[in-house]
């Protein structure tokens, strides 16, 4: 009886310090993390960060889009990458889904200078011609999302040799679209280009 009382007591005294445990404090740390003290300096911030992009690049989400493709397209040499830059943002990242010799799925992840620094030898020494076939556009506000099936070839309109989807992060800053990040998977038997997203 005694120990029966003695765990009640417990209970009822564990109850209570649950009860006066720390509020939850999600909603002011989110609070603090939106909150900028110059919206306009931040941007200019941002922009100092990468190469000065062109303003027909970025005016629009038709614009970026044609740019990001344009910009890692071109016969053999060194593409357009300060260009490729001035698209994304500083922090952005590049994700690769894929299927390994294994069958198994897998992803492979870059940063900007990581993509850039893997691509480069490959693009100085193959020509690469990455273009749009259907881009399908949703916007809140001042995100959007683009999911963009593309055809990649070894020449202006010569035969793909590989197809897939881009799924595009931009963002509108007041002044201009940014790529925040671009996520990919390819074409293979079992994953076709579905006909909406095809022409």
């Amino acid at each position: 009886m005694l120990m029966r009382c003695a765990l009640v007591v417990l209970a009822a005294i564990l109850a209570c310090t649950g009860a006066q445990a720390e509020p939850d404090q999600t909603g002011a740390a989110v609070a603090k993390v939106e909150a900028v003290a110059d919206p306009a300096a931040e941007v200019a911030r941002l922009e100092a960060s990468v190469p000065p992009a062109k303003p027909e690049d970025v005016r629009s989400i038709d614009a970026i889009m044609v740019a990001i493709y344009e910009s890692i397209s071109g016969p053999a040499g060194n593409k357009d990458m300060s260009r490729f830059r001035s698209l994304m943002l500083p922090k952005g990242r590049l994700t690769e889904s894929m299927v390994d010799e294994h069958g198994q799925t897998a992803i492979q992840q870059w940063s900007v200078d990581e993509f850039i620094a893997d691509t480069q030898p490959i693009f100085t020494k193959q020509p690469f011609y990455e273009t749009a076939l259907v881009n399908k556009v949703q916007r809140y506000g001042n995100i959007a999302q683009v999911f963009s099936s593309y055809a990649s070839r070894s020449s202006p309109g010569g035969k793909p040799f590989q197809r897939g989807i881009n799924s595009m992060q931009l963002m509108y800053d007041g002044k201009r679209w940014w790529v925040l990040g671009i996520l990919w998977d390819v074409e293979r038997p079992g994953n076709t280009v579905p006909s909406a997203m095809d022409r």
